[in-house]
């Protein structure tokens, strides 16, 4: 495990960074933030979760790729290290390797903080000298947490324990890490906007198609807890979808059990409620899809008008449309 921290007034940062300005041209956005990388040792999966007072944060500082790795850049941020990054791990550098060569050729490395996992679980992260306090990293067993313009120098610490002693899958350990350093007094500015990026460790998924979470809270009151809604609900349709699947495979006790679980996530969701009635009765089992039917009719009325639709783009026979439809 190390740990970097910094400690500087804003009249050096802007010495520094006028410094580097004039050498060469450098994006100099203050992106300031706190942010984990990781690597799910059992699973695979590799992603990236941050918090900010800046908007649209997800959309420069998280990068991941499928069976490649994951990366957050951020305090003056340079979002060259997420594409670069993955692009040399994917080329077979390990995180310290691309990490280290990105950093060969950043003339202002010493206002950039980035974590980088790769698809082995190695870990690396660098804090410049001049990010804004409090600034911190710590790299972990196939994780690393990072940090500046924190309220409190304790938030790495905070959030190193917190993802340690997490329970769940990847997303949920990145989640509760993120709550964790609000806890302690996150950005000493506020907060404004969040993302979080969790892919498959399958290499030969497409970046694409081996997303297994993909939120970003561009600008709002409270973005983790609207993350963690999201969160929620992105497992509901991850359920529905497996359901689904499992149906087309003709395994109706896993596809029953999918979508149990998805409608135990979100019991108000009368979409969830639809469709899974609708699995139930192609399947055959419409003694199991009248209540759902039936709720989901209640609740939102026009589910009854869709079902002649589904019944002219043969996704049920005019008997079974005829049936549902009859519902009450």
């Amino acid at each position: 495990m190390s740990v970097s921290k910094s400690l500087i007034g804003a009249s050096a940062l802007l010495a520094v960074g006028s410094a580097a300005m004039a050498e060469t041209p450098v994006p100099m956005r203050p992106v300031n933030t706190y942010s984990i990388v990781a690597r799910d040792a059992e699973t695979g999966q590799m992603g990236a979760a941050v918090q900010s007072h800046w908007f649209s944060v997800g959309s420069i500082v998280v990068w991941a790729e499928p069976g490649v790795g994951a990366v957050a850049t951020q305090s003056f941020v340079l979002p060259d290290y997420g594409p670069n990054g993955l692009a040399s791990m994917r080329a077979g550098m390990s995180a310290r390797e691309a990490l280290d060569a990105a950093l060969a050729t950043d003339d202002a490395t010493a206002v950039r903080q980035v974590g980088m996992v790769d698809a082995q679980g190695n870990v690396a992260a660098h804090t410049g000298e001049n990010a804004i306090a409090a600034a911190c990293h710590i790299e972990g067993d196939g994780f690393s947490v990072q940090a500046n313009m924190m309220l409190n120098d304790t938030v790495c610490q905070v959030m190193h324990d917190a993802y340690l002693g997490a329970e769940g899958d990847l997303a949920e350990r990145l989640m509760v890490a993120l709550e964790a350093a609000e806890a302690e007094g996150g950005d000493i500015r506020g907060k404004q906007s969040a993302a979080m990026l969790v892919v498959s460790g399958d290499a030969s998924q497409p970046a694409w198609g081996g997303r297994v979470v993909d939120l970003r809270l561009e600008d709002a009151p409270d973005p983790l807890a609207e993350m963690r809604r999201l969160l929620t609900i992105s497992r509901v349709y991850a359920l529905m979808t497996e359901g689904d699947d499992a149906m087309a495979e003709g395994d109706m006790e896993h596809a029953g059990r999918a979508y149990a679980q998805a409608g135990e996530l979100a019991p108000d969701n009368h979409e969830v409620t639809f469709w899974h009635a609708f699995g139930l009765a192609t399947a055959g089992d419409m003694d199991g899809a009248r209540p759902l039917f039936s709720r989901a009719f209640a609740a939102w009325p026009q589910w009854r008008d869709i079902i002649p639709r589904l019944v002219d783009s043969e996704l049920l026979s005019a008997e079974l449309g005829e049936e549902i439809a009859a519902i009450e």
